[in-house]
């Protein structure tokens, strides 16, 4: 075998044990366990916004935005709950490249596994201290979910995970809303099929153990975009995309039927500007048609503290080392005008 085992790493209880939520902190992320399950169940008329870097690179900057986050929050409570993005794993489509903080609590240091490990953890229980948010993740590796299963409010499985069978079944075992992207390639039959694969019990190997899951009836929909086979971005979040998903969820027999609309990657063109006029043409869609108002769930958008992107190394406060984000004046004026829309 052409690999070098370096070290043991600890399993999710010991972390856990070393790392602990208070009795308090619990508190908080069952109250916001409750909203954000009545929005995907459809018990609430209030919208999910997944908002935050492409990639969580620097522990005080994202607690700076989502400190930002929460003062924003107030002023929208009654129309949006916000949850959000601490992205700590960063897929890669060639493999190469900042593989998130997991991997690299410093992107500027060598890899080091366990200290990704407990610096994740330890942001995610800073965001909940500080800002009283519970966040959201890609479940890019589905047995790393459990060193973070106590605290996250809402998983996504990427564009190129939502194939694989370790994650539609790990999926079916979680108890929080999980968003499943079409795949790159635009077949939103592949994301129907992993949806449908999450909502169904299942027997399968998780960590060593042979476990039982019992199903999650928030397994839903995210559009985010495709590429064609000349390699071009194209959108999938028009009025016409929405009513076919619409249309798509009333031949089956799924749970909660429901979307978050990704306004950046190809539906973008990773042209992060464009999530602005995304977001606001998606809810005029909405107000248009009353099956697609109940279908959109919510919203999902690449915002930090400074617009665009910078190089590994640069050391722009702020500023994502992956994909281009909303800087922060833009993104509280988009937050207030959805409020205003809704």
């Amino acid at each position: 075998m052409n690999m070098i085992f370096e070290r043991k790493l600890p399993i999710p209880m010991e972390v856990k044990e070393l790392y602990p939520i208070t009795a308090e902190l619990q508190n908080i992320i069952e109250k916001r366990a409750i909203e954000i399950q009545d929005i995907f169940t459809g018990k609430s008329d209030r919208i999910a916004l997944i908002i935050g870097p492409c990639s969580a690179d620097n522990e005080d900057s994202v607690i700076d935005y989502i400190l930002r986050l929460r003062d924003v929050q107030e002023k929208v409570e009654e129309k949006i709950l916000i949850i959000p993005r601490i992205y700590t794993n960063k897929p890669r489509t060639t493999g190469d490249g900042y593989k998130g903080m997991l991997h690299q609590p410093d992107p500027n240091d060598k890899p080091d596994m366990y200290k990704g490990i407990v610096a994740i953890r330890q942001m995610h229980i800073r965001a909940l201290t500080e800002t009283g948010f519970s966040c959201a993740d890609e479940m890019l590796y589905p047995e790393n979910y459990r060193y973070l299963s106590d605290i996250l409010a809402y998983v996504a499985i990427g564009a190129r995970s939502v194939e694989n069978q370790q994650h539609r079944l790990t999926s079916s075992g979680l108890d929080i809303p999980v968003g499943m992207k079409n795949p790159t390639s635009g077949d939103i039959s592949v994301m129907m099929n992993s949806i449908t694969a999450a909502q169904h019990k299942h027997t399968f190997i998780y960590r060593g153990w042979e476990v039982h899951s019992q199903g999650n009836p928030m397994a839903h929909a995210i559009l985010r975009g495709y590429v064609n086979k000349h390699g071009q971005s194209l959108p999938n979040y028009h009025y016409e995309d929405l009513v076919h998903l619409c249309e798509t969820y009333a031949k089956t027999d799924l749970q909660n039927p429901g979307v978050i609309v990704d306004t950046n990657h190809a539906n973008s063109g990773k042209k992060y500007l464009e999530q602005i006029r995304i977001a606001k043409e998606v809810l005029h869609s909405c107000r248009h048609d009353k099956d697609v108002k109940k279908l959109v769930k919510g919203f999902m958008i690449e915002s930090y503290i400074e617009d665009g992107a910078q190089k590994i190394g640069e050391c722009v406060y702020g500023k994502s080392i992956t994909d281009p984000c909303l800087g922060w004046e833009k993104t509280e004026r988009l937050i207030l005008d959805m409020a205003d829309l809704l």
